[in-house]
Parts: C-alpha cells; sequence; structure tokens
C-alpha cells in the first residue's frame, strides 16, 4: 500500500507538468485567450457598473454616445492617420503573402517536374 502511495508521489509532478502544459497550449489559442478577456473584461464591467440598471439608464448611454463623439471629433486626424496606416500595413502583408504563396507553389512545381525528367523510361 505504501508503495502506490510513493510511487502516485512520484509521478504527481510529472502529471501536474503535462497538464499544464496542455493547458498553456489550449490558452496560446486566438478564441481561448479572446473568449478569457471577454469574460474578464464582462466580469469587471459587471463589477464596476453594479450590474446592467446603470446601462439601462438613458442618460448614461447618452454621456457615453457624447464623450465617445467628443474624443473622435478631438483626435479625427490621428484616428484617420492610423487608419491608413493599418489600411496600408494590412496591404502590404496580403502582398507579401501572395508572393510567398507564389514562390512556394513554383519550388513545388519544380520539385516535382525534376524527378519525373530524370526517371528511366520502363520497360514493358
Amino acid at each position: 500500500m505504501m508503495n502506490m502511495i510513493e510511487e502516485g508521489a512520484r509521478q504527481a509532478p510529472q502529471m501536474m507538468g503535462n497538464m499544464m502544459g496542455s493547458m498553456g497550449q489550449m490558452m496560446s489559442h486566438p478564441m481561448a485567450s479572446g473568449a478569457m478577456m471577454a469574460a474578464g473584461g464582462y466580469a469587471a464591467g459587471k463589477g464596476l457598473l453594479g450590474g446592467t440598471a446603470l446601462l439601462r439608464n438613458p442618460l448614461v448611454l447618452l454621456a457615453a454616445g457624447v464623450a465617445a463623439g467628443y474624443l473622435i471629433f478631438k483626435y479625427e486626424k490621428e484616428i484617420v492617420q492610423t487608419a491608413a496606416k493599418l489600411t496600408g500595413m494590412g496591404k502590404d502583408f496580403v502582398l507579401h503573402q501572395k508572393e510567398n504563396l507564389d514562390d512556394l507553389i513554383a519550388e513545388t512545381k519544380s520539385t516535382e517536374a525534376a524527378p519525373a525528367a530524370t526517371m528511366p523510361p520502363t520497360a514493358e
């Protein structure tokens, strides 16, 4: 009986390490991290705002809209510049990925064509 307990105690760190490793891999997935951030944001918002009663107040929604409008108006130039920069970066990224894909396709075709040209004909 004591041997089984000792064996279990020896394997516990390895089992915990394996479980933590698989949890880490699961959390590295974008969907899992996004879900965790959304849940954390919801919990923090609910705790700070006292549930949803404050959010149902029309004056709070009006004030939030006015504040958002003011900030957008105040930082309009920066927002437009940032959006233009991000759009350009997105286009560059897509073009770069397209070039990489074209290179891979050309390399694959040349690799497939090379062995076929060097193979001796089979005698039948």
